[in-house]
């Protein structure tokens, strides 16, 4: 019977472990998981694109992002020209919050802003022509990932002015609005007001009722103490 219950506690003791080791490798599966799906990102922020005057200066944002780290990110601009893909910039940063090494540059007017403490990897073009507009991709490669890489798009339109926008139908709308939130408050005070007047008058109707009722009550009475005769 000892030998039966040892071997019962020996065989649950075996089980647990088993059961902490599975949920133990489940954890570092997700942990490795969310990792290898958040691992390499490139960025050109919330707006990628931008319309900018035909001679003026632009900047094309990119940041990068690794879960763990970097190692020898190769990164590179290009330039989509009508379906050819023409390389504008590349470098490669050797670790994590080091500046990369020499920055190729291979078109006129394009200048590296990058920094890696900020793990920004931008670029600018000077006096952007109507050649210059167009779709630019921003790569990035990641050895220490297993060469994971990843893309971002950035479209830039060059024209010749800004167009100025109407905001007449804006105003309108807004003044609307507001006139009819206007009326709506002043009614209600007026409401409000011609309510409470009402009140106040119909309370001092009865206050005057029951003072006229109270005069006629006393008139009464002394009117009917004077028809009285005394008893002899």
């Amino acid at each position: 019977m000892v030998s039966r219950s040892g071997g019962r506690l020996r065989g649950g003791g075996s089980r647990g472990a088993s059961s902490e080791g599975s949920v133990s490798c489940l954890l570092l599966a997700l942990i490795i998981g969310v990792c290898c799906v958040h691992a390499l990102e490139m960025n050109t922020g919330k707006v990628p694109f931008l319309e900018a005057v035909n001679g003026s200066t632009v900047l094309l944002p990119c940041t990068y992002a690794s879960c763990i780290g970097i190692t020898n990110l190769y990164f590179k601009w290009e330039f989509n020209d009508n379906g050819t893909m023409q390389k504008v910039a590349d470098s490669v940063i050797p670790t994590d919050h080091m500046e990369p090494n020499k920055v190729q540059i291979y078109r006129e007017r394009v200048e590296y802003v990058g920094s890696s403490k900020e793990n920004n990897i931008s670029i600018l073009l000077w006096n952007v022509t109507f050649e210059d507009a167009g779709v630019y991709t921003c790569f990035g490669k990641n050895p220490k990932e297993k060469g994971r890489n990843h893309s971002a798009f950035f479209t830039l339109y060059v024209v010749e002015e800004l167009k100025v926008v109407d905001n007449t139908l804006t105003i309108i709308i807004a003044s609307c609005v507001g006139g009819f939130i206007a009326f709506l408050m002043t009614f209600m005070l007026l409401k409000n007001l011609t309510l409470f007047v009402l009140a106040k008058m119909e309370e001092k109707n009865k206050e005057c009722l029951v003072t006229s009722s109270g005069i006629d009550n006393t008139e009464n009475g002394l009117s009917g103490s004077k028809s009285t005769p005394k008893k002899a």
